[in-house]
């Protein structure tokens, strides 16, 4: 049986001239690592993405904050492609992407998927925001979702505090890239509906209402929103920095505000604004009071803050609105002629002071206290051929964080990234999110090295060497510790057929057993993927390997087949996946296809199978609706989970239903 299914993974049939998956879903799936995968931040980015796809941008009338939110574009392709609006004005096709030279064929094809191309503006480049247009011209969106599992967890029986459905409400109505208002309403697997403490209904809302350019105003955001300033030392919930996708935006900064509109519970609420102040600085300020759930402490102080947004159980339910924390902050921005200068300072009040547990080594200096300020310096300046991006920061007890990246296009076939930062370990920012091996914006110190090599339009070789010091202990690190992390990366894309092959090796220390010294933690993951693509049938067939040494050995492996096939009003998708790990350290993962807004990054470990369905139903102009049947199998277990989450069975099914209302 195994082997019959390893081989109808291996068979791939191509079909007519096909083109039937998302560029920017295949770019997720080719910059993604493991780490990348578990990180919230990458589900934003893939969120973003969806939003774009759904709602482009208007090219003539985009700004360079709104391009820098495009996790592929460097900062000198975001300058080529303002310079050259510029320069010969508002762009009649998108074809005319090929004037940018920093742009290779890849992005261009992204591009088109996430701009376009405003007719009327070509007319009228004075445009005016006229409430009757708003109202006349704008689109409505609904859409609604859930997903059904048919298995019950043990928390079904006992434990949880609602249905066993996830279910969630997002309406936007937008009038181009001028007007977004709209709300999501979310409720996760086992919350309570109508009922106890969610008498309101959802478990999770989030309000908002932007508009964009104005007059003078840039951007004003009312209700949930997201702020990036710099390059995430002081603040950043809403931009990733991956390893892999560094070598794309070669280490660019990344500052605004945006509504949020997503199902995440990293977010602001309450105002935020940019103004323009002149044709070369411009001014954000904004200021947010929101309830946070927190685990509190014996004597009401906050043990830890906590960002799952589950509430299930009596014990999480306990946890939710523990804090109120106020947040202000802002920063005054000049930009002309490729430089950039910025001050950016963010104030944080906690209505409860934050005390965790510091007898434990490695927490000695997480944050502490009720008040927090933090203020940084960003600078950079871009050219065609090189860009230099920097940020240093301070908290209000002096300590220093600083990060500092140099690109060069040496040529259009060769550009080069070096990266270096340097995070004190008592270096306090509850909201930076930045560049790291480590995950936080403390207690690091190093280089990174990146080299992109494009010989030729189908070929490309991505190259990073990253070491990390961290002076500190870390969780299961009681000493001063290292890491090394190398990747190379090879693809070939064809007119139809892409081939792609992945190495990396990783170091990292940890305690050994009797935590009297390090240990090198040794881990080696590759993956080799064939592709075939066209307008309406594709496929992918993709092998992904992993092998780790640390006081023992342990190896995984997973071998996938998806396909998608595109006629008129029908999309399919279907995908297979056999997986076999020696334990949970050595798991693999899955970047499956899913409703819109849906992230679906699955990790896998032990033995069996994974496979699933989805169609996507176009039924008139304004209505669709999307189904997914999946299906999990293993083949050495008799019980998946534990705790709440236990099911008594090796096998675990769902079904996911959408349905989306344009008018």
């Amino acid at each position: 049986m195994r082997a019959l299914i390893v081989c109808l993974l291996m068979v791939v049939t191509p079909g007519a001239d096909a083109q039937a998956e998302h560029p920017w879903e295949k770019y997720l799936n080719e910059v993604m690592t493991a780490e990348d995968a578990e990180s919230e931040s990458w589900e934003r980015t893939y969120e973003l993405l969806c939003e774009l796809e759904q709602h482009p941008l208007n090219v003539n009338h985009v700004a360079r904050e709104e391009l820098e939110q495009l996790p592929f574009l460097s900062a000198q392709q975001i300058e080529e492609l303002t310079e050259y609006l510029y320069r010969y004005g508002p762009m009649k096709s998108l074809g005319e992407l090929r004037m940018i030279r920093s742009l290779d064929d890849s992005q261009r094809r992204l591009l088109t998927y996430i701009l376009y191309i405003d007719e009327a503006e070509l007319v009228d480049t004075q445009r005016h925001l006229r409430l009757k247009d708003v109202a006349k011209y704008g689109h409505h969106e609904l859409m609604g979702s859930m997903r059904i599992p048919f298995y019950e967890r043990k928390g079904d029986r006992e434990g949880y505090l609602g249905p066993p459905y996830r279910h969630w409400l997002r309406y936007q109505f937008s009038y181009g890239d001028e007007v977004k208002l709209g709300f999501v309403a979310a409720q996760d697997a086992g919350e309570p509906f109508f009922a106890g403490r969610n008498r309101w209904g959802y478990d999770y809302y989030s309000p908002y209402l932007q508009l964009r350019h104005i007059g003078c105003l840039e951007t004003l955001v009312l209700g949930c929103y997201r702020v990036s300033m710099g390059m995430g030392l002081v603040m950043n919930n809403g931009f990733s920095l991956g390893k892999v996708s560094m070598l794309q935006t070669l280490g660019r900064s990344s500052s605004g505000i945006r509504a949020h509109s997503s199902r995440s519970d990293s977010y602001l609420q309450g105002a935020a604004t940019t103004l323009r102040l002149s044709k070369s600085l411009t001014a954000t300020a904004f200021l947010s009071w929101r309830k946070m759930d927190a685990t509190l402490n014996k004597d009401s102080t906050v043990s830890s803050i906590l960002n799952t947004g589950y509430h299930r159980t009596e014990t999480e339910m306990q946890k939710k609105h523990n804090l109120q924390a106020i947040k202000t902050g802002g920063s005054l921005r000049f930009q002309r002629q490729g430089f950039h200068l910025g001050v950016n300072a963010l104030y944080t009040h906690l209505n409860r002071t934050l005390q965790p547990n510091t007898s434990v080594l490695y927490r000695e200096h997480y944050p502490q206290g009720t008040d927090f300020l933090n203020a940084s310096l960003d600078y950079g300046y871009t050219s065609f051929r090189v860009a230099l991006q920097g940020e240093t920061a301070t908290d209000k007890e002096g300590h220093i964080a600083t990060i500092n990246s140099l690109s060069w296009h040496l040529s259009d076939e060769l550009s080069m990234v070096a990266l270096q930062r340097f995070y004190s370990y008592s270096y306090t920012a509850l909201d930076a999110q930045s560049y790291s091996d480590g995950g936080r914006v403390q207690n690091e110190s190093g280089v990174y090295l990146g080299l992109t090599w494009q010989p030729s339009p189908k070929w490309r070789m991505s190259y990073y060497a990253d070491y990390a010091y961290f002076a500190w202990a870390k969780y299961q690190v009681s000493l001063s510790s290292h890491a090394w992390d190398h990747l190379l990366q090879l693809s070939h894309t064809g007119k139809h057929w892409s081939i792609g092959a992945r190495y990396r090796l990783r170091m990292k220390q940890r305690d050994n057993e009797d935590k009297t010294a390090l240990t090198n933690q040794w881990e080696h993951r590759a993956r080799l993927s064939a592709e075939y693509a066209g307008s309406s049938f594709s496929c992918r067939t993709q092998v992904d390997g992993g092998y780790c040494a640390y006081d023992h050995q342990e190896w995984g492996i997973m071998l996938s087949q998806t396909m998608s096939y595109v006629h008129r009003w029908l999309r399919l998708n279907a995908g297979l996946g056999y997986f076999h790990t020696t334990s949970y350290d050595s798991r693999v993962y899955l970047y499956e296809q899913a409703p819109l807004y849906t992230y679906a990054m699955t990790q896998f470990y032990g033995e069996g199978i994974r496979y699933w369905l989805m169609a996507r139903f176009n039924i008139g102009r304004r209505l669709m609706l999307t189904a997914k049947w999946g299906v999990t199998d293993y083949f050495d277990r008799s019980t998946i989970g534990s705790s709440y989450q236990l099911i008594d069975a090796s096998s675990q099914s769902d079904l996911g239903v959408q349905l989306r209302w344009k008018f």
